[in-house]
């Protein structure tokens, strides 16, 4: 992520979280430098406090993109990430194909082809961000 930040001319900044009690203390410091957003990474921690994020991630005011819908629901700004829906109906073809003798290792790896991006109002307005009509136009689920 940092080779791809320093192409775009961005400047990140990584802050570690080893516990939910980190929470706090994470974002009091990466607000002190005035970010633009914030982007998760995907593990069991974060995923199981999605909803604690997405409050502090607009307390904050910080435009937050997460990688699954789950966090938008919770009140996260908006995510983009591989339609999970669709991926497990591959995953079902796959069992499916290995269960009538495939083995696993003929198998070709496949990339996710369906992405999905949700954008939340509510929480755009709450920390006051404009979505421009064509992101709008453009998002597979819009949260009013």
């Amino acid at each position: 992520m940092e080779a791809a930040g320093r192409v775009l001319g961005l400047r990140l900044q990584a802050v570690d979280v080893k516990s939910p009690s980190d929470f706090e203390v994470a974002f009091r410091v990466a607000t002190e430098k005035h970010p633009d957003a914030l982007l998760t990474l995907r593990n069991p921690m974060i995923v199981n406090n999605r909803k604690r994020l997405a409050a502090l991630a607009a307390k904050s005011r910080l435009a937050a993109i997460y990688d699954d819908r789950e966090f938008v629901e919770a009140g996260g700004l908006m995510s983009y990430g591989a339609d999970l829906t669709d991926l497990h109906r591959h995953v079902a073809l796959f069992v499916d194909k290995i269960l009538k003798g495939a083995k696993p290792a003929d198998l070709p790896v496949e990339q996710p082809t369906k992405f999905d991006l949700i954008i939340n109002l509510k929480t755009a307005k709450q920390i006051g961000l404009t979505i421009p009509p064509n992101v709008l136009a453009r998002a597979d689920r819009v949260i009013r």
